[in-house]
């Protein structure tokens, strides 16, 4: 520990002798917050080096007072290319399909929906979980989806095991996946179908964040009763309409571009931030409305655990972007959050 005082006693000294103390105390209260292990003082002192550019960042966008806010979180020792290979996104892009339509240039008016929609407050939403250093995203986006689905018809809320999806769907079991390497979206949902449903969390719980990789799959497990997923449906894409009349109706799984330092420090309101449509990440819908300012949001439930947004969850942009007056990305969505949505018919 000694090397790592030393070296990050430096860094701070080197860019802001008052602030050293403080400084340094927030750094060793983030560590003790979020638990954060080092594989040694070097590593440690990378870290504190990352989380400074990083409190800067967050500062300086702060500052601006911008639709949305920034903040520490549990990833935030990392920089951007850290962080982005830690989730996986690469993974995630290459092995993905992408569902693509045309951009809708219609104006007319949203009929037919709820002015709102916020599937937690209905009971169809399970905790937020945390996918870890696994390139899992798509089966917890996934299993998010089904545990709604299967609780707006069942009436019970039941967490559904994602190792089953990254030990069993793997392309040499016969599925569409790569376990911590990637996967799809709906073609998941067509192996769940073919599989018979999920086993419950508990019955095969979530390994992967810590080992890294994908396990045996293992058939000791019975599926639950009524999560066999039938047929699915894609969202047509770039459409907000077609995106809230799904969000009416259920959960939607989506695809979005997460690899911004703006997405990766997310804190609150809502994001209206630069991001692109290189489709990297899944996630899971679970509503929409309209901010105290005015502003239109999509509900997004993250897989990255609740140190992350608010409590795990992002107000992601909806229809206009208030920087342009028009629609993010050319109609694509915030984050090409249109692009790529999903959801299981049971």
């Amino acid at each position: 520990m000694y090397m790592y005082y030393l070296i990050a006693t430096i860094l701070i000294l080197l860019t802001n002798v008052c602030s050293a103390d403080d400084t340094m105390s927030k750094f060793s209260d983030w560590v003790a917050k979020h638990r954060i292990q080092a594989k040694d003082d070097f590593h440690l002192a990378h870290m504190f080096s990352n989380w400074v550019d990083n409190d800067k960042y967050i500062q300086e966008v702060n500052a601006r007072n911008l639709s949305y806010t920034l903040g520490h979180n549990a990833y935030s020792g990392m920089n951007l290319a850290e962080f982005s290979e830690f989730m996986g996104f690469r993974a995630f892009s290459e092995s993905s399909a992408r569902l693509r339509g045309t951009v809708e240039e219609s104006s007319s008016p949203i009929v037919g929906v709820p002015a709102s929609v916020d599937w937690r407050t209905k009971g169809a939403v399970t905790p937020v979980k945390d996918q870890g250093q696994c390139g899992s995203c798509y089966s917890f986006s996934n299993t998010g989806a089904l545990e709604g689905a299967y609780q707006i018809k069942y009436g019970s809320l039941i967490s559904l095991s994602e190792q089953q999806i990254v030990d069993c769907s793997t392309l040499q079991n016969g599925g569409p996946n790569m376990g911590c390497n990637g996967g799809q979206i709906q073609k998941t949902m067509g192996w769940e179908g073919k599989n018979g449903g999920l086993c419950t969390e508990t019955a095969y719980p979530y390994t992967s964040g810590t080992t890294k990789t994908a396990g045996s799959c293992q058939r000791g497990c019975s599926a639950v009763s009524g999560t066999k997923v039938a047929s699915s449906t894609a969202v047509p894409a770039n459409s907000d309409s077609a995106m809230m009349a799904a969000l009416a109706l259920q959960p939607v799984s989506v695809a979005v571009e997460a690899d911004q330092r703006d997405f990766q420090l997310y804190s609150g309101n809502v994001f209206t931030g630069s991001c692109g449509t290189s489709l990297d990440h899944a996630v899971l819908l679970v509503g929409y409305g309209v901010y105290v300012d005015g502003l239109e949001y999509y509900i997004l439930k993250n897989s990255w655990g609740t140190s992350w947004g608010v409590n795990g969850y992002m107000l992601i942009g909806k229809n206009a972007d208030p920087n342009t007056g028009k629609p993010y990305n050319g109609g694509k969505g915030q984050c090409g959050v249109l692009m790529e949505g999903a959801y299981p018919n049971l």
